[in-house]
C-alpha cells in the first residue's frame, strides 16, 4: 500500500469529477436476470465475444487512434450509446502480434448527462478522449492488481448516502484525466485546475449514470484489476460512438 491513513475530507468531496457529489452522481448495479443480462439487455457476463480479432480496435476513428501510444498493448474501449446517454459498453482489447484481440465485453454507465469534448467540473458528462491508466485502489483488499493499488478506508462512500451507493468505490482504477500519475486515485491534485474537473475513475456500478466516471460490475472491475498491466501501457479510449468514429 503506497499511502495510509485517512485522506482529507476535501479529497472525498472531489471524487468522481464533482466538487459536490450527489447520491445519483456515481452509478452502479442495475437489475440483472438469471442469465447475467442487464435490464436493458446489454451484455454483463465475462464470456469473450464470438468475434475476437481485429486489425485495430473497432469503432475508433483516426483522430483518437492516433493518440493511442505506440507502445500500448491493452485498450479499454468505452462505447457510449449516445452523446446524451448514461449507458455504455466497455470492451477490453489486447494486442496479439499485429492484431487486436477482444477479450471481454461488459455493460457499463458513464456520465448521467452523456459525453463532452470539453469537460468541466460538475457538468455530469464524461470526457471524450484517450487516457492512460496508471493507478488503482479501493476500500477492499488488493484482488491481485497489476497496477499499483492503494487500499484505504478513505475511499468509503459516506454512509449518509443511500445504502445502494456504499460500495461504489470498493474497487477503482484512476483515469489519467487532470491528475498526477503515480499517486493514489483519491489524490485531489488537479494540474489543469479545479474547473476542469478530475477524480474520474473506472469504479463499481449500481445501475445509473455517474458525475463523469465509468462504472462497471464487480466481476468486471476485478478482471480489469488483475489484467491491466503497466508493462503493457494500458489506456482507455472513451466517448459516445459518434465521437469515437470521428
Amino acid at each position: 500500500m503506497r499511502k495510509s491513513g485517512a485522506i482529507r475530507a476535501a479529497a472525498l468531496v472531489a471524487l468522481c469529477g464533482a466538487v459536490t457529489m450527489s447520491l445519483a452522481s456515481c452509478g452502479g448495479s442495475g437489475h440483472r436476470d438469471a442469465k447475467g443480462a442487464a435490464a436493458d439487455g446489454r451484455r454483463t457476463d465475462d464470456a469473450p465475444p464470438s468475434r475476437t480479432s481485429f486489425e485495430r480496435v473497432p469503432g475508433i476513428g483516426d483522430r483518437l487512434w492516433q493518440r493511442v501510444p505506440a507502445g500500448s498493448r491493452q485498450v479499454v474501449a468505452v462505447y457510449g450509446d449516445g452523446p446524451d446517454s448514461p449507458d455504455s459498453t466497455v470492451e477490453l482489447f489486447v494486442k496479439d502480434g499485429s492484431t487486436w484481440k477482444r477479450e471481454r465485453s461488459w455493460a457499463a454507465h458513464n456520465g448521467r448527462k452523456g459525453w463532452t469534448t470539453d469537460h468541466h467540473e460538475d457538468d455530469k458528462r464524461s470526457p471524450v478522449g484517450v487516457f492512460t491508466l496508471s493507478d488503482a485502489g479501493g476500500v477492499l483488499d488488493d484482488p491481485g492488481a497489476r497496477l499499483p493499488y492503494t487500499r484505504s478506508t478513505s475511499f468509503q462512500a459516506p454512509h449518509s448516502w443511500n445504502k445502494a451507493y456504499w460500495h461504489d468505490f470498493d474497487y477503482v482504477i484512476a483515469i489519467d484525466y487532470n491528475r498526477v500519475k503515480g499517486t493514489s486515485p483519491n489524490d485531489p491534485t488537479r494540474p489543469e485546475g479545479q474547473s476542469k474537473g478530475g477524480s474520474i475513475w473506472l469504479h463499481m456500478d449500481h445501475g445509473s449514470g455517474t458525475s463523469a466516471c465509468v462504472s462497471l460490475s464487480k466481476p468486471a472491475m476485478r478482471y480489469l484489476l488483475r489484467t491491466l498491466d503497466p508493462r503493457q501501457h494500458p489506456v482507455v479510449v472513451m466517448g459516445d460512438r459518434h465521437d469515437l468514429k470521428a
